[in-house]
């Protein structure tokens, strides 16, 4: 599918309030309502929108902190790979995890509350298939965090 600029508008917006009710979506992007109503259905219908979602603070919540996990596996076998993609999947702290080059195999965004909760989860990523070894580091603050991807 090929975004136009009113497409383009529309995925900005939506990106910055997803709430944003259909009348003032079409208002700010000079569509009727039920023209701008078709453009989000075909964004949804093409997987362009994936979903919408809430995005709850960390700090109220408990988990305050972000802990950049390396895994390196002990082979770089497919079975190996797909047997520690499964199995991380399944440790909820991990909030993103990447397959990379270079000289580690993943690299995983973790949400924690503390030390001794990463301690905790840490033994836990330990544990997973084929993991060889871990290096961490803590983040001591967030200086930028987007949700909005450049449309």
């Amino acid at each position: 599918m090929e975004l136009d600029k009113i497409d383009r508008s529309i995925l900005r917006i939506l990106q910055i309030d997803g709430k944003i009710s259909n009348v003032d979506l079409a208002n700010k992007v000079g569509l009727s309502e039920s023209a701008c109503l078709r453009r989000v259905k075909n964004l949804h219908e093409n997987k362009i929108i994936q979903n919408y979602v809430a995005l709850l603070n960390p700090n109220i919540i408990g988990v305050p902190g972000s802990v950049f996990v390396r895994v390196s596996l002990d082979h770089q076998q497919q079975s190996k790979l797909a047997q520690f993609e499964v199995a991380v999947q399944d440790v909820e702290e991990v909030m993103e995890c990447y397959l990379m080059s270079g000289d580690v195999d993943y690299m995983l965004r973790v949400a924690v509350k503390d030390a001794p909760d990463y301690e905790r989860i840490h033994n836990i990523l330990s544990a997973l298939p084929a993991v060889a070894r871990i290096h961490t580091s803590f983040a001591i603050r967030t200086v930028l965090k987007k949700t909005n991807l450049p449309v």
